[in-house]
């Protein structure tokens, strides 16, 4: 009898254990909680990131309606294991040492997931964006991609493109994923190559894949008015409408146009179709989906679907899906699935250089994997329009930045801006990526499987370094430590965790400790830059 009860009081203490780390949820539509003592926040939306981690200053943040720009999601995670989650969208806002979540009418879900910042991801994750274990293009991740953007704006040709890309070959760096920005197109919505510009679009396509790079086209949901595409598109209502029941002339960055209402399978088909067809008929391999701002689907337009503005903008993020060579930069809830988010365009500055990593870190803790930072040196074309305004050490640095993150993005032509020194310290901090290509595409598909960020802020590994407002160093995996310059100078402070790291030049390097770091120029991730550190082994670089 005795033998029997032990067995049963053992099994009563084994199902304690094993319930104790489930995450204890619960649900309301509006939520105050007392910040606990050193708990840091993170979320919502990605141009956030350089006001993250939340609870030491005061913000009220409004998510309904406004992307900011980029990525956006409902949900906050914390340093001490907490979460929060809305299938809407919801208002979050924190002052003193409290935390208050407002979603009228939707039901707010929080709870202890843990104690750190990753048991609240990873329950996050697993309980509210599962992923699909989904990979977008490899290609995205293995090699550079070049945006034709900053060096010919509107004046997208055949002659030009073909011009760039023969010089990124001709200057020693590596073909990759080439993409053709926008007014490659006859117009907006009508998606076929301008034939005054682009003569023989086949045979340029044939030309680049032949040069080794993958091609993807610039397109949007927008319709220009007074063509046949839009008479065709409006007899089918395919479009957001206005009150007298004609289609909606929505403002944007070029001007007034219809736009496609994606609720309405009719648009939906039609615009999968254009895509699918641009493949069949010239070659072109994959998509940058640009606009889907949650700020142009105003609550006065008429849908197929009485959907709100951010779940019409999801239905944008949702088109990607049958396209694995993509990229988005305004996505609402899209967390798990195999698309590459672009964070906005940056201004070529230091203090946008500075944005790069935490807004990094933000898309990953909102469940975006697959992150690219902005285009090399920044991806506001009127930065570039005078070369005496042009930094060189800023390019290099922000190539540095790229060089160990997911993706690295070249626009602006680094050969034609750049004097020898400059150029490189370009290619070397490329060659640096080639080299970690086969990590990073071991932790992309990691990702794909289990949700968990490419990219990850040190608290993430080391919840109890103190870590968490470090904004300039980030983890690549659990073991890949990497420090890029992000501010004018040769020399930084670097933040060594605990473990033992080894720099690329070999050296061994004890942590946890902090201390100024040489940085020269061209010494991305060496051991003199210690831009990267990490502890070998089996011929890869880890932490022991």
């Amino acid at each position: 009898m005795r033998r029997r009860h032990a067995r049963y009081l053992l099994c009563l203490l084994l199902l304690c254990a094993a319930t104790a780390g489930l995450a204890q949820d619960s649900a309301q539509s509006e939520l105050t909680l007392a910040l606990l003592p050193d708990e840091a926040w993170w979320g919502g939306a990605v141009t956030l990131g350089r006001q993250m981690p939340y609870g030491l200053a005061p913000i009220d943040i409004n998510l309904d309606g406004d992307n900011r720009g980029n990525q956006y999601a409902p949900l906050l995670v914390s340093s001490k294991g907490r979460y929060v989650w809305c299938e809407q969208a919801f208002r979050f806002e924190f002052t003193g040492k409290t935390l208050r979540v407002t979603s009228a009418g939707n039901t707010i879900r929080h709870g202890q997931a843990g104690q750190t910042l990753r048991d609240a991801f990873r329950h996050a994750a697993k309980s509210f964006f599962p992923t699909d274990g989904k990979l977008p293009d490899r290609a995205l991740f293995a090699v550079p991609q070049y945006n034709t953007w900053i060096e010919l704006m509107y004046d997208q040709n055949q002659r030009d493109v073909l011009k760039y890309a023969h010089a990124i070959v001709d200057n020693g760096l590596p073909p990759g994923v080439l993409m053709i920005d926008d007014n490659w197109q006859e117009d907006y919505g009508k998606w076929d190559f301008h034939p005054g510009r682009f003569p023989d679009p086949k045979a340029m396509i044939d030309e680049l894949h032949a040069l080794g790079f993958k091609v993807m086209v610039w397109v949007c949901p927008f319709v220009s008015p007074d063509s046949d595409v839009y008479r065709a598109l409006a007899k089918k209502k395919a479009f957001f409408m206005d009150r007298s029941g004609e289609p909606a002339m929505v403002k944007w960055w070029n001007g007034r146009s219809a736009m496609l209402d994606l609720s309405n399978p009719a648009a939906r088909a039609w615009f999968t179709g254009e895509l699918t067809r641009l493949q069949t008929t010239y070659g072109v391999d994959g998509f940058k989906l640009d606009a889907g701002d949650s700020r142009f689907y105003k609550a006065e337009y008429l849908a197929h679907e009485k959907l709100d503005a951010n779940e019409h903008a999801r239905l944008f993020g949702e088109i990607g899906l049958a396209f694995p060579l993509n990229e988005y930069r305004a996505t609402w809830k899209l967390a798990g699935r195999p698309l590459v988010q672009r964070l906005r365009d940056k201004n070529h500055d230091w203090a946008d250089l500075e944005q790069l990593i935490p807004d990094m870190i933000a898309a990953g803790l909102l469940g975006y994997t697959f992150v690219c930072p902005d285009m090399i040196g920044g991806g506001e074309f009127t930065s570039f329009l005078n070369q005496a305004t042009v930094d060189q050490e800023l390019i290099v640095r922000s190539t540095q930045v790229h060089a160990l993150a997911p993706m690295m993005q070249f626009s602006v032509a680094p050969w034609r801006v750049l004097d020898a020194a400059h150029l490189a310290a370009v290619k070397q901090a490329v060659a640096l990526r080639m080299r970690f290509t086969p990590r990073i595409l071991e932790l992309a598909q990691a990702g794909a499987a289990t949700g968990e960020p490419i990219l990850r802020p040190l608290a993430y590994v080391f919840p109890d370094g103190g870590y968490e407002q470090v904004k300039d160093q980030f983890l690549m995996g659990d073991d890949l430590l990497v420090a890029p310059m992000v501010t004018k100078g040769t020399a930084r402070s670097v933040q060594i965790p605990p473990g033992t790291w080894k720099a690329d030049d070999g050296t061994l390097i004890t942590g946890p400790s902090s201390g100024p770091s040489p940085s020269p120029l061209a010494g991305c991730c060496t051991s003199s830059g210690s831009d990267a550190l990490a502890q070998a082994r089996g011929g890869r670089v880890r932490r022991s």
